[in-house]
């Protein structure tokens, strides 16, 4: 009976089909997309080559003023191939509860910020945006977001090339030196 039982067994594992399930993994950020805050695809393939700055945004935080010094490294650095991509977001604080619209308005008006924006997106969590969760497999937990205007700088070929905690101001001499040396990467 034992033997009959073997048999089986072992019957079974040849005849059951194996379902694998790779996890799809990007290999780099342009293999992700927002939608812009405008409505439509923002796929970050369209700035292949380019150096990307994805900062989660607020309108409503302490910090908010950094808009300033984002629109100012993109002014500086654009024509050099620097992209600086917001991401407004509500999940520190419920500091930007307001619709996109309103949003959008918002940062044109009091920072006259003209650098792509996204949709609000969950940044953190399990929930986050499949570009947040990305970064924090390739960075690790420590380096996920905590609060608003959190950056990641990502490089010419689409790798993470570190992030910046909220305290890091856009101008800070830290942040402008790790875009000036993404910047002269090949």
């Amino acid at each position: 009976m034992r033997i009959l039982f073997s048999l089986l067994a072992a019957l079974t594992v040849l005849v059951t089909p194996v379902r694998i399930s790779a996890k799809p993994s990007a290999a780099t950020a342009f293999d992700y997309e927002f939608e812009a805050i405008e409505g439509g695809r923002l796929a970050l393939d369209q700035w292949r080559g380019k150096v990307l700055l994805v900062v989660n945004t607020a309108s409503f935080c302490g910090y908010t003023p950094q808009y300033t010094g984002l629109q100012k490294l993109w002014e500086t650095y654009a024509a050099r191939g620097l992209i600086v991509l917001g991401v407004p977001s509500n999940d520190f604080g419920g500091q930007e509860p307001n619709k996109e619209s309103v949003i959008l308005g918002f940062c044109q008006g009091a920072y006259n910020v003209t650098f792509p924006l996204t949709t609000k997106e969950v940044v953190s969590g399990d929930k986050a945006h499949p570009f947040y969760r990305w970064a924090r497999e390739e960075l690790g937990a420590p380096a996920a977001p905590r609060w608003n205007f959190h950056k990641y700088l990502v490089g010419r070929d689409g790798k993470l090339v570190t992030a910046f905690d909220t305290q890091v101001e856009p101008q800070s001499p830290q942040l402008i030196a790790a875009i000036e040396k993404a910047l002269s990467a090949n």
